[in-house]
């Protein structure tokens, strides 16, 4: 640690000037045309060095104003309180995790005290101290690795954690999954079925919790592992619409029947065929399954065939029905497949969020947990 340097006031200055010249303060007030009190306060630090006074003094001493003027600064300045250093170490806070919105979500609480926030942060993202950078550790149960990642999408990750930490579900299995999916793919027919899904998965081991998601955060999903046989799968129903609940729980759960280790899923019904084809294996292989895990390949290919481009509504529900879907379903699969427009059939994107989260954890949408 560098060692601190005595800064001594201006008028130390003044007064060397002053002996060396064999002048007395009343001669410097004479040449300068200031009172005698001035001067005998800018000697003994009481008065501050004004641009005035330094313009003054370097005339009577044959300097430049700039040499008081920064003697006066480094005074002054070695004087401010650092209070720890503390606008630095709040820049520090805002730099890595959206503060204004963790308050506001009440995941952390505001305080005007530097070292509270601090140890919050600390406590929130499991570091051993404020220098650590938070960092998404991903269980060790497949290949894959934890994206790089946004403040938000860390602070929401980590809020989803802290919440799946406090279920108590089942242990899980692959094989208690595998019947779980059977059971959620009797729901996708009746959204109000859908206030069920929480408990099947979490008799198959399976902590589903739903957490809305920051400002200007397009998260749709995650999949994470508290420990190799304690998966987590949350959603933000970013978009309340039938067929994107289903879609992203299925991608979700796609990542847990394969084992994937970690997956921050973003804007994935708002994904273009750009992005689609530059994910890796492990996200393609979610897609696929939550594609055709309610809507079978084969079944949507030979009723585009028959029906294209005359997607009547009486047609979708009644391919809706014989299948055992939801409408909505099918008209999110159709809109994906760019066969109708957005427009198109969307009274059938019903919302879901009201039954989903009355059943679920919930964090969000004025709903508060305290963990």
């Amino acid at each position: 640690m560098a060692t601190s340097v005595e800064v001594f006031p201006p008028g130390d200055f003044v007064r060397e000037e002053l002996e060396a010249r064999d002048w007395t303060q009343s001669d410097l007030a004479n040449i300068m045309g200031r009172p005698v009190e001035a001067i005998n306060r800018i000697v003994t630090g009481k008065l501050g060095v004004t641009p005035e006074t330094a313009r003054g003094l370097a005339s009577a001493f044959g300097t430049s104003a700039e040499v008081w003027l920064n003697l006066e600064s480094a005074y002054r300045l070695s004087h401010v309180k650092e209070e720890h250093n503390d606008v630095a170490r709040r820049a520090r806070l805002f730099d890595i995790a959206p503060i204004k919105d963790m308050v506001r979500r009440v995941w952390i609480e505001s305080s005007s005290n530097v070292d509270v926030m601090e140890n919050q942060i600390v406590r929130f993202y499991e570091l051993k101290n404020i220098s650590q950078e938070p960092c998404i550790a991903a269980a060790a149960r497949g290949s894959m690795t934890a994206p790089e990642a946004t403040s938000a999408q860390r602070a929401w990750y980590f809020r989803i954690k802290h919440l799946a930490s406090t279920m108590d579900v089942k242990p899980y299995t692959k094989k208690g999954l595998e019947l779980a999916l059977g059971k959620l793919r009797n729901l996708a027919e009746h959204p109000r079925e859908l206030g069920h899904v929480p408990r099947i998965l979490a008799d198959a081991g399976v902590r589903f919790l739903v957490v809305e998601h920051l400002p200007k955060n397009k998260m749709d999903g995650a999949t994470l592992w508290l420990s190799k046989r304690r998966p987590v799968v949350a959603l933000s129903l970013r978009y309340d619409r039938i067929d994107c609940f289903w879609h992203t729980l299925t991608h979700e759960l796609g990542h847990v029947l394969h084992g994937d280790a970690l997956s921050l899923d973003n804007d994935i019904v708002g994904e273009t065929e750009e992005t689609r084809s530059s994910k890796p294996e492990y996200e393609r292989r979610a897609d696929e399954f939550a594609s055709h895990f309610l809507v079978p390949r084969e079944e949507l290919q030979n009723f585009i065939v028959r029906i294209r481009p005359l997607y009547a509504k009486k047609k979708i529900y009644a391919f809706a029905t014989r299948i055992g879907v939801h409408p909505g379903i099918v008209v999110g699969q159709l809109q994906h497949r760019k066969e109708i427009g957005y427009s198109h059939s969307r009274d059938m994107l019903v919302k879901v969020r009201d039954v989903v989260t009355s059943a679920a954890m919930t964090d969000g949408w004025g709903i508060k947990v305290v963990v």
